[in-house]
């Protein structure tokens, strides 16, 4: 799970600034690295290991010159955290593409076989991005009669069929513009945005709308499954539903990944996360009187909205009794000892916890090792019983789109028997209640949108693309497993 932004203005502008900006509202996407590139021309390029805040400095931002251009915001589901493996990648031919985009390819092991054996491609990094970049200027290689933007509809078309998986992807193509594209599924978020008018008209393609009002750019559409949308020199927005798909956006992006603020497929984050609560308070009802609920504390700040529709649906006092250090990372996408992140990162009221019985809600519980703590937490702060909800039913699938959570042995629910009694135990809480699928999809779907279904393989196990059959499955397990250094963005 990455986080991408492509900014095309008026010709004879700089849009660094502006795309330094979206890409600090996209920080929390990942911390692992990140890289931007403009165009007037030529490319200009910068990566680096760490936040945007310490990698782009304003010498270094003066430098990046141009009205077009990208950003990428790194979180490796994988491997290692190499500068070579993170994007923006860019090939000389043909015109010169720059590229970045957010997800996995299911095949990339055979990708990059297919590249080296019959492109005669060798892949400088291990990234499944630069994998795809060859694969598009291949195909833009091989349709070159005629019209530019047909040979562009039919180049990614022939993308879709080679590269399986999940994408959202933006590309700058010297000398023609900004191409964006989505899977055939649409699991990984696009939107886009345009500000100003007629000729004076700039566009904005990104992973969540959360830049969009800082930027003065006004929320237009989302990118629709297996469309290319293209911006062209003249600033003309070009559409095309190159490949029909359907609609399975990723549902974990609204339980966790996404920002509150922000608005996913014409679904505001914020209102879902509202409803999950309120869901999770009918689940609750039938407890209370054996419970005897004192508090309702988040586990921030994720949880924040879905704890307060629960203690306000069923009447109970709602208090933060968890400060959360703005200045340490989400530790869901850290790397390394999760359990010391959380005591870094979280600390507990004393005053509004002790002797109380304390309702814990989380968005959700992944490996266990984040709940475990934070219950301990509670227990030394004086809590007398704690008890947890999760926003989200027990995960017991790996997630080969992105999100990391790439092995069932690391999930909780296949570490202990997988009963919700078993995870209660393991983790230390007095009570445990999960959401239903049911309830989720309930709470995220709204009647007026385009999207009726969603991707729900890592609580269900059922994946949307027709390549993830079992024997996929656990060769993608196995390799991650097995080579550390492999790395999926």
């Amino acid at each position: 799970m990455c986080g991408v932004i492509g900014i095309h203005g008026k010709a004879k502008t700089n849009i660094n600034i502006d795309l330094y900006d979206g890409m600090i509202a996209l920080q929390h996407r990942g911390h692992d690295a990140c890289g931007m590139v403009t165009y007037d021309g030529q490319f200009h390029t910068k990566k680096a290991i760490g936040l945007v805040r310490e990698a782009f400095h304003f010498s270094t931002i003066q430098r990046l010159q141009g009205h077009i251009g990208l950003g990428f915001i790194r979180y490796a589901t994988a491997g290692g955290m190499s500068i070579e493996d993170c994007a923006p990648f860019t090939v000389n031919a043909p015109y010169g593409i720059s590229m970045v985009f957010n997800g996995n390819l299911t095949n990339f092991a055979a990708l990059k076989e297919e590249l080296r054996t019959k492109d005669l491609v060798s892949l400088n990094a291990n990234s499944d991005i630069e994998a795809m970049l060859h694969v598009f200027a291949q195909e833009l290689t091989k349709h070159t009669k005629g019209n530019f933007l047909n040979n562009l509809y039919a180049t990614v078309a022939s993308v879709h069929k080679r590269c399986k998986g999940a994408y959202s992807t933006l590309a700058c193509i010297s000398g023609k513009g900004m191409v964006a594209w989505r899977d055939p599924f649409g699991i990984r978020p696009l939107l886009i945005g345009k500000r100003g008018k007629g000729k004076n008209a700039e566009y904005i393609v990104a992973s969540e709308s959360v830049m969009f009002t800082m930027l003065d750019f006004v929320y237009v559409d989302d990118v629709k499954p297996g469309e290319v949308v293209f911006i062209d020199e003249h600033n003309k927005l070009h559409r095309k539903v190159v490949t029909p798909g359907r609609w399975k956006p990723c549902l974990f992006e609204y339980v966790y990944f996404a920002r509150p603020d922000s608005i996913q497929n014409n679904i505001g984050v914020y209102k879902a996360r509202l409803r999950m609560g309120e869901k999770l308070a009918e689940r609750l009802k039938p407890h209370l009187k054996k419970l005897q609920i004192d508090v309702v504390v988040p586990a921030p700040s994720t949880s924040n909205t879905a704890a307060l529709a629960l203690a306000q649906s069923l009447g109970l006092t709602y208090r933060e009794g968890l400060y959360k250090n703005q200045f340490i990372g989400r530790t869901f996408i850290m790397s390394g000892n999760r359990r010391k992140s959380v005591r870094r990162k979280l600390n507990p009221q004393i005053l509004e916890v002790r002797r109380r019985n304390v309702l814990l809600v989380d968005d959700s519980i992944v490996r266990g090792n984040t709940s475990r703590e934070i219950i301990k937490m509670l227990r030394e702060a004086g809590a007398k019983k704690v008890y947890v909800v999760a926003a989200a039913p027990p995960i017991v699938s790996p997630c080969i789109y992105g999100v990391d959570m790439p092995t069932r042995q690391e999930l909780i629910a296949n570490q202990v028997d997988g009963s919700t009694e078993a995870i209660r135990k393991h983790i230390g809480a007095d009570f445990l209640l999960y959401q239903t699928i049911e309830d989720l999809i309930d709470a995220v779907k709204i009647d007026k949108g385009p999207v009726k279904e969603f991707c729900t393989a890592c609580w269900t196990k059922k994946y949307p693309t027709p390549e993830a059959k079992p024997a996929l499955l656990r060769k993608i397990e196995q390799q991650r497993l097995s080579d550390k250094s492999s790395v999926h963005c």
